[in-house]
């Protein structure tokens, strides 16, 4: 394991964890697309897929200006977020806007986990005088917010009320099943009584 001895050293650690990241978000996004059912939300990772390629090829021409191969090291931490979504995606749900509200917090927890990587890496880049790779880093800082911004207006114009929907529409019906089943208790009561009642007069 390398020695971390300088500001230098630790944003290259930095740049091979992010590298690791984004590669294997190239993986992960294509299956969160695939198990999408809104419109809305496959479109919105089809368009951060595309922007996760250029972040990669970004981060090639980082390490190029830094005089380092560009070589990943594992990301424990995207690994599990990765899992951990495959998990939930897996998962059984009642309706696909349901499964459509866990991606988006899936992808939103990548997202932001991202950020940071990126946020903690452009300051380090700035501190040693690398500005070149800074504004690079930058880009893709950007297109990260906007990809979580895009996913929060997704959940909140579509996936969450169809979610909600669902819902109501399930409550909805059980309260009607009650009612019906209350109203038939009272019906076969009151027939009852009147039953005995007109026993009783016959006798």
């Amino acid at each position: 394991m390398q020695k971390i001895d300088s500001l230098d050293t630790l944003l290259v650690e930095q740049l091979r964890d992010i590298y690791d990241s984004e590669k294997r978000l190239t993986k992960a996004i294509p299956k969160l697309v695939k198990a999408a059912t809104a419109e809305e939300l496959s479109s919105a990772l089809e368009s951060h897929l595309t922007e996760t390629q250029e972040q990669v090829s970004r981060l090639e021409r980082a390490f190029s200006l830094l005089g380092e191969p560009a070589r990943g090291k594992a990301c424990a931490g995207m690994r599990g977020i990765i899992e951990e979504a495959d998990e939930h995606v897996g998962e059984a749900y009642e309706y696909d806007s349901l499964r459509d509200a866990a991606i988006i917090g899936a992808a939103q927890r990548a997202e932001h986990y991202e950020i940071a990587a990126y946020g903690t890496a452009i300051t380090h880049a700035r501190l040693v005088g690398r500005d070149d790779v800074a504004d690079l880093l930058e880009e893709s800082l950007n297109e990260e917010k906007a990809a979580d911004e895009k996913l929060s207006e997704v959940a909140e114009s579509c996936v969450n009320m169809d979610a909600m929907s669902g819902q109501n529409e399930d409550d909805e019906d059980s309260d009607s099943e009650d009612r019906s089943e209350r109203r038939s208790d009272r019906s076969m009561h009151a027939t009852g009584n009147g039953a005995r009642a007109r026993s009783t007069r016959r006798r």
